[in-house]
């Protein structure tokens, strides 16, 4: 303000002249001084003002010289004043010169890392300090710590002069406490209670839970505003609801804080006609099928449903659906609502759905990028769409999660590529692939199934050759083990669709949980699968196995009852198995139903006498995905997964103790988590049972029942996350099975596919333990797991 005033004094004064001598009215100025410069010369000033002596000066050139002066950066002021001397006028430049920032730093940030504060800072060091943008970025850090609910929180920048005339800068930040929401108030609303209303809100008051801290967050709060309130009041009728104000009280002494969201509910809107035009693919009656609501035609009615939002949206995407998983991808469905109200003065929506269908598409051709080591025919095998067919964008989705469930590229994988043909309607589709390392030599240490700690080294190399068969080399060795197998499959035998897989072993266990003894298993395996009834998903499996075993050692029941010295076992089974599981190892949907059988004894020859059935089914919903870019497979998955599975043998095992069904723990036999090896008998609960107490005859069983429900979270193709709930019971016969006595058990867990194959650790809780008195003594249980587990 003084240099502009400054400037239009001085101009003033030299406009005045005497008429009569007819002085021009910009007169020269005839010397130029500055004063306050210490870093910056008299010349460089001078040059970047543009003002020249002995040249007519105006007010425009002065001020025109303070704006360059400024814009150099150099200055925190710059004024203008002028003297009249002997020589003539001197117009004399006073500037501040602002100092130079030696180095700023931040002090005090906890709660928020000093790198993220840090980002906020905009200053920069050996340049002279822009006091403008220090405040500025005080601002953005202070806005930072509001959004994290620290509303206490002051940042003061301290400038702190050096003697070589230099500054720095610290941001002092006194962060206080984080303001909890005690309680949210809504203002405004008639038909629903404040506590609906919360509780449709991610943001929520603090209770009295660890896991309810009451934490105020601005972005999720504004997505409560902006999205979940309307789309909640939207499901209910109330398509015009929206949050017309929000403020904070907070308590300076507590650190609590009171919400109060103002809200305009607006009217409650009935279902009014519906109507669909533009269709010719489909009648009207198949698409009215996803019409959500019946079709009344009485619009006088007060009993007409409410409309909602979500479900018309929801009939909408699967009409879209619809079309596109018949070929017409350039279909256009367009939702249209029109609000009138009625003769009786209801509120009424009338609804209409729009269709653009354009020309189907068929596919022209399908092409795989980026397949160095796979042969292109077992992605092929795969992929369930094919050239002539017509789009389907279902069968394009389930072509994509079947490469991917393959297991030799990375994941997540691109999206398939969909690219229109030159005709303009015809596509072309494009898978893309990127190999990854899938065969592995490992060794180490090992932890068998109840044999205690040995060595091993293996060999695994699941794409041979390239086309997608299965090699294994295992040897396991130590005190307790020696154990060699070799196991080899092809699931496209001469190129057909017929699998093969054949397994030659020879093992030496000695058990070191239940005194089970030692097991000496000489033998070999050949199975065949074969599509059932040409079925994609389904597979119907013959298997024939001859097997040398002894039991010896052991604790004196079992060898009373079980001993066996070169027994051989003579197997014939049938298995039928349907797997429509995705995004394997740790599977987010989908089903696995598995039926199996197995004769053993009669006219196969051999000891022992008996068949067996088993039972398995699985099956997993998709709840949702939580971060991701968007892309396909990317982000949290989150599934609900239920399985149940069930067991008999009918006839004499005879001295196959093992063939035999036991519950508890995760080492052997029908895994229970939360309750000892053993620990689940015919007779009941066995609360002696533990690490390395034997193991009866009376600890097994020819018949069991088990259950699993578990909510997942898949957080990558290698780690698992999960909570769940475990029921089972084990029988002594067939004809004594009774699924509704269980014992139960529920934990979380975690489970992880390493170089040593797949780790899972699990913690669980036995609600239905005893102690050895009968009282119930319900606990913790804490569970190892190596091995196969899916």
């Amino acid at each position: 303000m003084r240099s502009w005033l400054a400037a239009c004094l001085f101009a003033t004064t030299l406009a005045v002249a005497p008429a009569a001598a007819q002085e021009p009215s910009t007169p020269q100025v005839d010397s130029i001084v500055v004063e306050g410069n210490h870093r910056l010369t008299t010349a460089q000033i001078i040059g970047t003002s543009g003002l020249v002596p002995h040249r007519p000066t105006s007010y425009r050139d002065i001020q025109r010289a303070v704006t360059a002066l400024y814009k150099t950066g150099q200055f925190d002021d710059v004024t203008m004043a002028q003297r009249q001397d002997s020589l003539g006028i001197v117009l004399i430049l006073q500037v501040v010169e602002r100092p130079i920032l030696q180095r700023w730093s931040v002090l005090g940030a906890s709660q928020i890392s000093e790198a993220n504060v840090k980002v906020r800072i905009r200053l920069i060091n050996g340049r002279p300090l822009d006091r403008a943008l220090m405040a500025r970025s005080r601002g953005s850090v202070d806005s930072m710590y509001r959004a994290e609910g620290y509303y206490q929180a002051t940042v003061d920048p301290v400038v702190l002069p050096q003697p070589d005339g230099q500054v720095r800068v610290v941001f002092q930040i006194h962060e206080g406490p984080r303001v909890a929401i005690s309680q949210i108030l809504v203002t405004g609303n008639t038909t629903f209670s404040d506590a609906k209303i919360v509780n449709q809100m991610a943001t929520r008051p603090e209770g009295f839970w660890w896991f309810q801290p009451g934490r105020l967050d601005d972005e999720r709060l504004a997505r409560d505003m902006r999205e979940r309130l309307p789309a909640w009041y939207g499901d209910h009728g109330y398509i015009d609801f929206e949050v017309t104000g929000d403020s904070l009280t907070v308590d300076s002494v507590s650190g609590k804080a009171a919400l109060n969201l103002i809200v305009a509910e607006g009217q409650a809107y009935h279902i009014g006609t519906f109507d669909v035009v533009g269709n010719r693919r489909f009648s009207r009656e198949e698409l009215s099928s996803f019409y959500p609501y019946l079709n009344i035609t009485d619009t006088t009615s007060r009993f007409r449903p409410f409309f909602s939002q979500g479900a018309w949206d929801k009939a909408t995407e699967m009409v879209k659906t619809l079309y596109g998983n018949n070929g017409y991808i350039y279909s256009r469905v367009e939702p249209q609502q029109a609000r009138r109200i009625a003769k009786d003065g209801t509120p009424m929506i009338d609804l209409r759905w729009t269709i653009i269908e354009g020309p189907p598409a068929t596919i022209n051709k399908i092409e795989i990028v980026g397949n160095d080591v796979t042969h292109e025919r077992v992605i092929r095998e795969a992929i369930v769409v094919v050239p002539g067919q017509l789009f389907n964008r279902d069968l394009l989705l389930r072509s994509y999660q079947n490469i991917s469930n393959i297991g030799f590229f990375q994941q997540p994988m691109a999206p398939p590529d969909v690219q229109p043909t030159a005709n303009g309607v015809d596509v072309n589709i494009v898978f893309r692939v990127q190999e990854k390392r899938t065969g592995n030599i490992n060794f180490g240490a090992s932890v068998g199934q109840g044999t205690g700690i040995g060595g091993f080294l293996g060999l695994q190399e699941p794409n041979l050759f390239g086309q997608g068969k299965r090699g294994s080399l295992q040897w396991q060795f130590g005190r307790n083990i020696n154990n060699f197998t070799l196991s080899y499959t092809d699931p496209a035998f001469r190129q057909s669709r017929v699998s093969a897989t054949i397994s030659l072993y020879n093992s030496r266990l000695r058990y070191t949980i239940g005194d089970l003894g030692n097991r000496q298993l000489l033998g070999g395996s050949l199975q065949l699968g074969i599509p059932l009834l040409g079925a994609r998903y389904t597979k119907l499996f013959a298997q024939y196995s001859l097997q040398r075993i002894s039991y010896t050692n052991g604790s004196l029941e079992l060898q009373r009852q079980f001993q066996c010295i070169n027994c051989i076992r003579s197997t014939v089974g049938l298995t039928v198995v349907r797997d429509t599981r995705i995004d394997m190892p740790f599977a987010t949907a989908g089903t696995l139903i598995n039926v199996g059988t197995e004769f053993n004894g009669g006219p196969l020859g051999g000891t022992g006498d008996y068949r067996k059935l088993d039972l398995e089914g699985r099956w997993y919903t998709p709840l949702g995905t939580v971060g991701g870019s968007g892309q396909l497979g990317t982000g949290i998955r989150l599934v609900l997964g239920l399985t149940a599975k069930s067991g008999f043998i009918f006839g004499d095992a005879g001295p196959f103790f093992t063939e035999l069904y036991s519950m508890g723990g995760v080492q052997w036999g029908i895994p229970l988590r939360g309750y000892n090896e053993f620990s689940i008998t015919p007779d009941g609960y066995n609360p002696l049972a533990s690490g390395n107490n034997a193991a009866g005859a009376q600890s097994f069983g020819q018949s069991f029942a088990a259950f699993t429900v578990e909510a997942g979270a898949r957080l990558s193709q290698s780690l698992y996350l999960n909570v769940f709930m475990d029921a089972g019971n084990v029988y002594r016969t067939a004809s004594q099975y009774d699924p509704s006595r269980l014992f139960k058990g529920a934990g979380i867990g975690a489970a992880l596919i390493s170089p040593l194959g797949p780790i899972g650790l699990d913690v669980a809780y036995g609600f239905d333990k005893t102690s050895i008195f009968g009282v119930p003594k319900p606990g913790w249980k804490l569970h190892f797991r190596l091995g196969n587990f899916f």
